[in-house]
């Protein structure tokens, strides 16, 4: 994720937004938002700036309250990524924070998930978060997965997908061009043990569904459009 797509429109980060708390999970300190009662988990991955992202958190609130026991780990242990530290650009912060790092990080969350009674989970990610639900994807502790603007993901990764899964990508992208989603959307359409649906948001940039400007109206009917998708995703599939 070079490049200023994936780092523009950073969020004003508030440890204390959202309707939920910051407990202990997996090891990570996690936004859990939703019934600790439910048999259904949903994992949401941030991108480079870290789970403490007001809008990320409102999303979370969203999945909640369509039953869903939400958690958002940060992943980057109170160090997300901060554009104006001239001294270390992202690529350099992504060597402290790489996304096999995040995919090993992520198993212990899902673990003691599904030890407090979660019979289903399913990953969203987004940007560097989309990076690391790929390769969860993969893996069969997943019931479902929906990568929202990912960052760089490949080839092999999408050929190794085994879950259901959903790409949400931007028009106006050049870490993850629409016709490269397209094409990974051709791969797994051909596999038919799973479904999969990849769709382009016109008009819309890297970052569209959690750094949107609250203030354009166009730009939320866009980001809560990616939501609902989402949602309806794991509606089907996580159950």
């Amino acid at each position: 994720m070079s490049g200023p797509q994936c780092c523009s429109n950073p969020p004003t980060l508030n440890p204390n937004a959202g309707a939920g708390h910051v407990e202990q999970l997996g090891g990570l300190s996690t936004y859990v938002s939703g019934s600790p009662n439910s048999k259904l988990a949903i994992l949401l991955i941030s991108d480079v700036f870290g789970y403490e992202a007001p809008k990320l958190r409102k999303l979370a609130d969203k999945v909640a309250a369509a039953g869903f026991f939400v958690v958002v780990p940060d992943f980057f242990n109170g160090d997300p990524f901060v554009p104006d530290d001239a001294n270390r650009p992202v690529q350099v912060w992504l060597k402290d924070h790489g996304t096999d790092k995040g995919f090993e990080e992520a198993k212990p969350v899902i673990e003691a998930v599904k030890s407090k009674g979660v019979s289903a989970v399913g990953a969203a990610g987004f940007c560097w978060g989309g990076m690391v639900s790929v390769k969860l994807a993969s893996s069969t502790d997943l019931h479902a997965a929906v990568l929202l603007h990912p960052g760089w993901i490949t080839e092999d990764q999408i050929n190794d997908v085994k879950v259901p899964i959903a790409i949400l990508g931007a028009e106006n992208d050049d870490i993850s061009p629409p016709e490269q989603l397209k094409q990974f959307g051709e791969k797994l359409s051909a596999k038919s043990e799973f479904d999969s649906f990849v769709k382009i948001f016109p008009g819309v940039a890297h970052g569209w569904t959690v750094r949107y400007n609250a203030e354009d109206e166009s730009a939320v009917k866009s980001a809560e459009e990616a939501h609902l998708d989402m949602l309806n995703w794991f509606t089907k599939y996580v159950k």
